[in-house]
């Protein structure tokens, strides 16, 4: 087995990218921290509206029957089963394969920071935020389907309960990560060829390209 290793001249020119990547990298982040809070209070849903916690006045869902003959409903589910028996990506949406209290099973987007528990976590009562049916062919999506029902198959494939709405944040990290990580990665790619060019240019680090000498004819 062969092995290739970088120059020193290379190693040192990416650990300068990456030490003047941190200013940048920090920028980003404390400029997308002060907007956090406002991403957080645009997709917090209030009480009783869909995607929201579910007051004692919301209907609580027994069945797929329940579901089809109520606008709005909530589905009072034991521990953390609604989220323990498959799951897959539909579109945009997670949706786990929720059971009602009939035994039926169906799928639903969840906005788990509206889960209210009652009782210990894993064995108590979860009352789902507010739902309501969404007319949808999910058999159309045969990855979805194969994913959702691994261990058991959906009682209906033409809805799904949305209790999601506008709701749904992500965490600080998650929020500002990927721009963080680019603002390293453009910054790397600028200052890494900048630094060896420097460095080539008053002599200190070979040049990545040299050109070959031309060869002289015997002629002249």
């Amino acid at each position: 087995m062969r092995y290739h290793h970088l120059r020193f001249d290379i190693w040192l020119c990416l650990l300068l990218a990456l030490f003047v990547s941190i200013l940048p990298a920090n920028l980003t982040e404390r400029f997308l921290s002060r907007n956090y809070e406002n991403y957080v209070e645009e997709h917090t849903v209030p009480e009783g509206e869909i995607g929201g916690m579910a007051g004692s006045d919301i209907f609580r869902a027994q069945s797929i029957e329940d579901l089809e003959t109520h606008d709005t409903f909530t589905v009072v589910s034991p521990g953390i089963e609604y989220r323990n028996r498959g799951a897959g990506y539909y579109g945009n949406y997670y949706l786990y394969a929720l059971t009602l209290p009939s035994g039926e099973r169906v799928a639903a987007a969840i906005n788990m920071e509206n889960v209210r528990t009652e009782g210990d976590y894993y064995s108590g009562e979860a009352t789902l935020p507010v739902g309501r049916i969404i007319r949808e062919d999910l058999a159309s999506s045969e990855n979805f389907i194969s994913q959702i029902e691994h261990s058991e198959p959906l009682s209906r494939r033409d809805f799904y309960i949305d209790m999601m709405g506008s709701g749904g944040t992500v965490s600080q990290d998650d929020y500002t990560g990927p721009a963080v990580m680019l603002a390293r990665i453009l910054t790397v790619l600028i200052f890494f060829p900048l630094f060896h060019a420097l460095g080539s240019k008053f002599g200190i680090f070979p040049a990545f390209f040299t050109r070959g000498k031309k060869q002289t004819s015997e002629w002249e």
